[in-house]
């Protein structure tokens, strides 16, 4: 029986994988009945255990060096050795470089968030080498980038829901004084800084709005910051997992569907689309090694359940922000307080006395 609660899960971190006993019984070789064999040793012979679901040897997970990346791969590693028995090895892992390895060795087996569209063409080659493949996206719940606005500002504008709603509640975000709204964009060297204005342009916001470009990364997050702390009506680019997604409340727009034409448009500068669409869409997924589809097919199951909702991808980051914590703290922190999703992806599933699945 798998252990079901979450503590004893967390002291499991670290834990060795359980030894299989010798086996005491064999088959002869002309089939004809079992002989038996003497343990190696005297007394009561041990009992047969079949070997783990991961096998004998090891599974090695590939830690990336971003936080949710690394806090994935502790996760996924506790889960195994715990529920599973499997021996597992973290390694540590860059993009290209992990996806070039599993293409042509196939190690290691498990990459818990790459993005291969960032990689294609490595990504396609182990694919059509038969090398390495998808078992399932490594986040749900929502776009990976998108307009936020705070939930104060969802609750007291009800009909404002998606980007083609913006125009009609551009007077919300105008700043006290001025005149004109007020788009938070990202700095003016990253590209996303070229499409959020002519998305904008494309949504005719541009006639209403001011775009504001940040000179980095800290200056991106203290100005958002400081405004949802004074409860002012944000509208901020902004992208997932984060920890400031869950630390400030922000929600994401509808961006609509993707168009890729207008997309394409959108990511030239002065280039204005005729339309709206979403943000390009990445794919990131759990990808996993062939053999383990073949060889341990309980673990690959593992892995199609085991997508991680975004949502408490960014509470977990918010909260590893908040407590200075490692990795392998969140991921303790993750058993105990994440139960209902965990539990999904190692496929308990409890019988009641007449037999009928809870």
């Amino acid at each position: 029986m798998r252990m079901k609660m979450a503590l004893v899960l967390v002291m499991a971190l670290g834990m060795a994988p359980n030894a299989v006993p010798a086996q005491v019984q064999v088959l002869d070789n002309t089939g004809g009945g079992r002989e038996e064999v003497d343990a190696p040793s005297a007394g009561p012979a041990s009992p047969v255990t079949p070997p783990p679901p991961c096998g004998t040897g090891e599974i090695a997970i590939a830690e990336m060096g971003w936080p949710s990346a690394a806090i994935l791969a502790n996760i996924h590693a506790t889960l195994l050795r715990a529920e599973y028995q499997c021996g597992v090895r973290l390694v540590p892992g860059e993009p290209e470089a992990t996806l070039a390895s599993m293409a042509t060795t196939q190690q290691p087996a498990v990459a818990p968030e790459l993005w291969v569209s960032r990689q294609a063409e490595v990504w396609n080659g182990a694919m059509q080498a038969s090398s390495a493949r998808a078992a399932a996206a490594t986040f749900t719940g929502g776009a990976l980038e998108a307009w936020f606005v705070p939930s104060y500002v969802m609750e007291n504008n009800s009909g404002l829901a998606a980007a083609d709603d913006i125009m009609d509640h551009w007077q919300v975000f105008v700043p006290p004084g001025e005149t004109r709204a007020e788009l938070y964009s990202c700095p003016t060297d990253w590209a996303c800084a070229i499409i959020n204005r002519n998305m904008a342009a494309g949504l005719g916001l541009d006639e209403r709005f001011d775009i504001v470009e940040p000179l980095d990364r800290f200056a991106m997050d203290g100005t958002i910051t400081d405004a949802v702390s004074q409860r002012q009506p944000v509208l901020t680019y902004y992208w997932q997992p984060n920890a400031l997604i869950d630390r400030l409340d922000l929600v994401p727009l509808d961006m609509g569907g993707f168009d890729a034409g207008n997309a394409q448009c959108m990511a030239i500068r002065d280039c204005v689309p005729f339309g709206g669409s979403g943000f390009a869409p990445d794919t990131v997924v759990i990808a996993v090694a062939e053999w383990v589809f073949s060889d341990t097919p309980d673990i690959a199951d593992y892995f199609a359940r085991a997508s991680m909702p975004l949502d408490e991808m960014n509470r977990l980051l918010a909260w590893q922000a908040e407590n200075e914590a490692s990795p392998e703290a969140v991921a303790q922190h993750f058993l105990i307080t994440g139960q209902d999703i965990w539990q999904g992806w190692v496929g308990e599933v409890e019988a009641t006395e007449d037999g009928a699945a809870q």
